[in-house]
Parts: structure tokens; C-alpha cells; sequence
């Protein structure tokens, strides 16, 4: 049995109290930092192929279903708000399409041959990386798509809760990071898609970091969407420059970003 799918720790989960379900939760949680540490090693390595592959041209897709599939997804659309680059960089795609990121849709998951075709829609090549979200790292929509991307030459990656799963067998990269048995048996949105959702969060920070998004420790290519945005870049100008708060306001609004309104001042 894979350690996703053993028996909880815990017994009669309706006996506790709230006190004792949270406290318990909590506690299970405590060890999901601890398992992503001991897999830093992988990160690196995944971080460093992905970096390669974005400087060259290339894009970043993730592969999942269900939460693994969602999980992808929210990690992909956060990139080109909080660091300004173009919706196509990074893509999440998730077993039944669209639909499926608000309601599941059954056996999308089990289509070994489905993954690859979502992916060649997007025309992916070799300039490409494939990272596959799968906590019990089985799953065959992803299994299967890179599965197929090796054998087309497209780097591959994984992020799974299994040691020696089938979707670590076809990623070039992998990424295990065993957390144990779910509060729930088998419940693997808890302590496994928080270690995914940390890792997902470690990889493309570090990618954009790397490929020049962040500057000293500030989002200066953040896309200015709603007010808050706004006011943070006004801050960002105002303390690297000097400038009033109107004055860095104003010249936010002129150029459209904290890097172009601090760029122009140096001409």
C-alpha cells in the first residue's frame, strides 16, 4: 500500500472534540516543512533544469488531477500578476479540462493517453519542461503524459508524496516528499497538498528570482490589477527614490511598473 493510502495515525476521528481535531490536525501539519527540507536537495535540482529551460525560450507546464491538478493550476496563474510575465510562461493543465477545477470529473484521471494530447495542444517541444503533480504518484493521465514527453526529448519533473512511484520513473527531475499518512485515510488534500502547494511556491519563486522578476527583495514587475497592487508599488518607489508619496504614485501610473518608473529616473 503507498503511504498516501496507509491508515491514519488516528482512530475515531467523531469521538473528538473541535479542540482535539484541531489540535490533532495541527500537529500532523507540524511535519509537512520537515518532509519538504529533507527534499531541498530535489527542488534544487528541479529549480535549476526549469531556470535553464525559461532562459532559453522554453515554458513551464504542470500536470495533475484533482488537487494535484488544481494545485498546478493556481500556482500558474499567480505568476504573470505577482511577477509580470506573459499567461503563456507558465500553464497548468488538469485531468477533464477547465471544468474540473470546480467539480471533479469522473475517470478524467484515468486516460493514460488524454495528458499528452492536452499538452500537444499547446504545441510543446523540446524547449519545454513538464512538471507532473501527483500525490500518490500514479496517477495515469499524468504517468502517461510524461511518459510520453520522454520519449519526445521534453525535460520532465514530478512532485509526489510516494517514494519510487511510476510518475518518478518519467521525470527526469523528481520531487518526493513524504509526509505519511493523512488525518483522514487517504484524504491527500491535507498534509500532501500542502507539501506540494510549499514546493510549487519554492520552485517558481526561485525561477523568477532567477530569471530577473525580483529586485532586493520586491515584486518590481508585479502587474498593477487592483488598488492594493497599486499602493505597494507607490511604497516600493517612494523608499527606493525618495520621492513623495504623489510623486511616486504619479510616476507608477506613467510607466505601469515599479521597474520602468525606477528605470526612467536613471536616465
Amino acid at each position: 500500500m503507498k503511504i498516501t493510502e496507509s491508515s491514519s495515525l488516528y482512530r475515531h476521528l467523531e469521538k473528538m472534540s473541535t479542540r482535539e481535531l484541531l489540535v490533532n490536525i495541527n500537529a500532523e501539519d507540524k511535519k509537512v516543512p520537515v518532509a519538504v527540507e529533507t527534499a531541498i536537495p530535489q527542488i534544487e535540482k528541479l529549480v535549476d533544469a526549469v531556470s535553464d529551460k525559461l532562459l532559453s525560450g522554453g515554458r513551464l507546464f504542470y500536470i495533475g488531477a484533482g488537487t494535484s491538478g488544481r494545485l498546478g493550476i493556481v500556482d500558474a496563474s499567480e505568476c504573470p500578476p505577482t511577477y509580470g510575465v506573459p499567461h503563456g510562461l507558465v500553464i497548468g493543465l488538469i485531468a477533464g479540462g477547465d471544468s474540473a477545477i470546480r467539480k471533479a470529473v469522473e475517470f478524467a484521471e484515468d486516460d493514460a493517453e488524454q495528458g499528452w494530447k492536452d499538452l500537444q495542444q499547446y504545441n510543446i517541444d523540446m524547449k519545454d519542461v513538464v512538471v507532473g503533480i501527483a500525490a500518490s504518484g500514479r496517477t495515469p493521465y499524468v504517468v502517461g503524459a510524461l511518459k510520453h514527453c520522454r520519449e519526445n526529448g521534453i525535460t520532465t519533473g514530478c512532485i509526489t508524496c510516494n517514494p519510487d512511484s511510476l510518475v518518478a520513473v518519467q521525470a527526469d527531475f523528481p520531487v518526493e516528499i513524504i509526509v505519511g499518512p493523512e488525518f483522514v485515510t487517504g484524504s491527500t488534500r491535507m498534509k500532501a497538498g500542502t507539501a506540494q502547494k510549499l514546493a510549487l511556491n519554492m520552485l517558481t519563486t526561485s525561477v523568477m528570482i532567477k530569471l530577473g522578476r525580483v529586485e532586493d527583495n520586491k515584486m518590481v514587475n508585479m502587474q498593477l490589477t487592483n488598488e492594493k497592487l497599486i499602493e505597494r508599488g507607490t511604497k516600493m518607489i517612494s523608499e527606493a527614490t525618495g520621492l513623495t508619496t504623489e510623486e511616486s504614485y504619479a510616476l507608477l501610473m506613467k510607466h505601469g511598473s515599479v521597474k520602468k518608473a525606477l528605470e526612467s529616473l536613471k536616465g
